[in-house]
């Protein structure tokens, strides 16, 4: 299970982000929003030309090298973990997942498509291949702490 099992899940996670992007694109006219959980999040269809609060809008090359790095570097940590704890693994899964989900996007697009407003904060609209990328480097540093603070007991 570890060893194809999370990757599997990876391509799963990758294959809802792509549909909720197509049914996003196909229901919601661009910069419009319609209300999903009211108070709370609303959905909406933007177009992202750079990163996380849209920096670097435009530097479509820079994104292309920086994720084929981060992915070698992913995929070489997952291998190097392959027997070690199944959170980890888990992560890193989640982690490519979001990598490659918004890497499509930009290949095919130009541009990654997000639909996700919360209504309650001032934050940037986001996608599902997002929300693997944070999940996922959340639940690494939680890895590693356990890690640190295991090694330290010893």
């Amino acid at each position: 299970m570890r060893k194809f099992g999370l990757p599997l899940l990876a391509v799963a996670f990758i294959g809802v982000d792509q549909l909720v992007k197509a049914w996003t694109v196909a229901n919601i006219e661009l910069h419009a929003s319609r209300e999903f959980l009211p108070g709370f999040m609303s959905l909406s269809y933007l177009r992202n030309y750079g990163a996380a609060w849209s920096i670097l809008q435009g530097q479509q090359w820079f994104f292309t090298i920086v994720t084929v790095v981060v992915m070698i570097g992913l995929v070489w940590y997952y291998v190097k973990n392959i027997k070690g704890n199944l959170l980890t693994l888990f992560s890193l899964s989640l982690m490519m997942a979001g990598a490659l989900g918004n890497f499509i996007d930009r290949v095919r697009l130009g541009y990654v498509v997000d639909m996700f407003q919360l209504d309650f904060i001032n934050f940037p609209v986001f996608n599902v291949a997002d929300m693997c990328l944070s999940v996922g480097v959340g639940l690494l540093f939680i890895c590693i702490l356990k890690e640190e603070s295991n090694g330290s007991k010893s």
